[in-house]
C-alpha cells in the first residue's frame, strides 16, 4: 500500500504529533526554577495573543446573520453546552473510581469546551452538509464559550478541586480583555488577518505547543507520570470514545426527530460533537491555576485526536452518499 492510500484510511494530523513532541520534550527537558518562572510568563503572553487572534478572526456578523436557523443553532448550543456536561456528570456519577480525581477533572473539562469552528466547518463541507449553519454556530459558541465555559468551570470543577473562584480576575485579564480587543481592532486589522491566515494559524499553534510544554513540564516536576499509568490512560480513552459515541448517535437520531434537514443534520453532528483543543489548553491554563493543568488536558488531547479520526471517517461516508439515500445512524454506527 503506498504512502497516497495509507493516508486516506489512517487521518494523519502533525499538529497532534508536534503536541505529543512537546510532551516528550517536557518529560526529557522540564523547566526548572528561573527557567518555570519565564515559561509562566511567557505562556501568559501567548493566552493573550493566542485570545486576541480568535478575537479578530471571528466574525460577530457572521454568527449572528444565521439567525433564522435559531432551532438549528440551539440544538448545536444544547449539544456542546448542555448534553455534553451531563453525560460528564453522569459518567462520573456512576463510575466515581474508575479515574482520578485529576483525570475526572479533565473529563468534566472536555464537557464544557465550546465547539470547534475550522474542524467543524471542514467536516461540515466535505459531508456536504449545511456549510453557513455551521459557520455561524460554530463561530457563535466560541463566543459564547469566552462565558459559559468559566461559567460552567464554576459550578461543575469546583466538586472536583479544579477550579478557585480568584481565577475570574485571571479569566477577565487573560482571556475576555484580549478577545475584546481583538474584536473591536477588526476595522482596523481584519484585512491583514484574512490575508495572513497561514501566518496566524502558525502564531496561535505555536502558542498553543508553548502552553503544553510548560504545562507538561510543570506535571513533570510533580511526578505526573507517577500518577498515571497504561490502564488509566486507556480508560481514559476509553471513556472519550464512548462520549463522543453517545453525543454523535444522540446529535444523529435526534436532529432527525426534530424534522431537520439531511444538510442540517450533518450540521448538527459535526458542530454539536466537536470540542477545541486551540480554546481549551488556554482556558484550562487559567481556570486550573494552581493544579495539575498537564494531567487535566491529557483527556482533551486524546479526546482531539479521536474525534478527528472518527469525524474523518464519518465525513467521507456522508460525502460517499451522493443521492442522499444513506440514513446517517448506519454511516455512524459502520464508522465506529
Amino acid at each position: 500500500m503506498n504512502t497516497t492510500r495509507l493516508r486516506s484510511f489512517i487521518p494523519a494530523d502533525p499538529y497532534i504529533a508536534a503536541i505529543v513532541g512537546m510532551v516528550g520534550l517536557a518529560t526529557l527537558l522540564p523547566l526548572h526554577g528561573q527557567g518555570a518562572v519565564i515559561g509562566g510568563y511567557a505562556t501568559e503572553a501567548a493566552i493573550a495573543l493566542l485570545f486576541f487572534l480568535h478575537g479578530a478572526r471571528l466574525s460577530t456578523t457572521e454568527a449572528l446573520v444565521g439567525a433564522r436557523h435559531w432551532r438549528l443553532h440551539l440544538v448545536i448550543f444544547f449539544a456542546t453546552f448542555g448534553l455534553f456536561p451531563l453525560l460528564g456528570l453522569a459518567a462520573h456519577a456512576l463510575v466515581p473510581h474508575l479515574l482520578t480525581p485529576a483525570l475526572w477533572a479533565g473529563v468534566i473539562l472536555i464537557c464544557i469546551l465550546p465547539s470547534t469552528v475550522q474542524s467543524s466547518v471542514a467536516f461540515t463541507s466535505i459531508a456536504r452538509g449545511n456549510v453557513s449553519a455551521a459557520l455561524c454556530s460554530a463561530t457563535a459558541s466560541n463566543l459564547l464559550g469566552i462565558v459559559a465555559t468559566p461559567l460552567l468551570a464554576g459550578v461543575l470543577l469546583s466538586s472536583h478541586g479544579g477550579f478557585s473562584g480568584s481565577a475570574a480576575r485571571d479569566i477577565v485579564i487573560q482571556l475576555l480583555l484580549p478577545f475584546v480587543a481583538g474584536q473591536l481592532s477588526r476595522p482596523l486589522i481584519g484585512r491583514f488577518v484574512a490575508r495572513h491566515h497561514t501566518l496566524l494559524g502558525l502564531v496561535d499553534r505555536g502558542s498553543i505547543l508553548l502552553i503544553v510544554y510548560t504545562a507538561f513540564s510543570d506535571g513533570v516536576s510533580h511526578g505526573i507520570w507517577h500518577q498515571v499509568n497504561a490502564t488509566q490512560m486507556l480508560t481514559v480513552l476509553g471513556i472519550d470514545a464512548v462520549l463522543l459515541a453517545v453525543v454523535l448517535l444522540i446529535t444523529s437520531f435526534g436532529s432527525k426527530l426534530l424534522g431537520f434537514s439531511r444538510e442540517d443534520r450533518i450540521a448538527i453532528m459535526f458542530c454539536g460533537s466537536k470540542k477545541s483543543l486551540a480554546s481549551g489548553l488556554p482556558m484550562a491554563s487559567v481556570l486550573l491555576a494552581g493544579q495539575s493543568v498537564g494531567l487535566i488536558v491529557l483527556p482533551l488531547m486524546l479526546f482531539h485526536q479521536i474525534q478527528l479520526m472518527t469525524c474523518a471517517a464519518l465525513a467521507r461516508r456522508y460525502a460517499g452518499a451522493t443521492d442522499g439515500s444513506r440514513d446517517p445512524a448506519p454511516a455512524l454506527v459502520e464508522a465506529h
